[in-house]
């Protein structure tokens, strides 16, 4: 992102007959800019997921809202990087987690049956998913404690008949 606005505020900057910054140079100053300021906020609650393998990952979460069961997906997380899931505090003390690994195509599954789909969704509900054109997967429970922050990582393990399959050594969950 320092880029890209670097760019657009250099190029502003031109127009405007002011000193141009050269991208570079903007894009040093924006990124220092930007890690001091995160280093004086506070840290933020939310979920986050962690891949630790090389590959790109797809991410499913389910939880329980006010109206009932909710899945969600599909977030890409890229190998050796974290990505939040849900921001702010968390609402709900147990999270369900779905992952495939989409080079390999190994999974992080579990025993909680819950509705995915093949692109992007925001599924209600937990039951009847094929009935309702939807697919099923085999959700990891995690019990965050009612902590208002969880981080989940995603490892590599032992590939058992070519999948990924859940452990608790190879996902593991911990409050922050």
């Amino acid at each position: 992102m320092a880029v890209s606005l670097a760019r657009v505020m250099s190029t502003a900057l031109a127009k405007a007959g002011r000193v141009r910054l050269t991208t570079g140079i903007f894009s040093f100053v924006l990124t220092v800019a930007a890690a001091g300021l995160a280093s004086t906020a506070p840290a933020l609650a939310d979920f986050r997921v962690c891949n630790a393998t090389q590959n790109l990952v797809g991410v499913a979460i389910g939880y329980r809202a006010k109206a009932g069961w909710v899945t969600e997906g599909w977030w890409h997380i890229e190998g050796s990087s974290c990505k939040t899931l849900i921001e702010g505090p968390l609402s709900s003390r147990f999270y369900y987690l779905y992952a495939e690994d989409a080079e390999r195509g190994g999974r992080w599954d579990g025993p909680i049956t819950m509705c995915v789909a093949e692109r992007e969704f925001k599924i209600a509900g937990v039951n009847d998913c094929l009935a309702r054109g939807f697919q099923r997967a085999g959700f990891e429970e995690y019990d965050t404690g009612e902590q208002s922050s969880w981080m989940v990582q995603l490892t590599d393990g032992p590939a058992e008949d070519g999948e990924t399959a859940a452990t608790e050594d190879r996902i593991s969950g911990c409050g922050r």
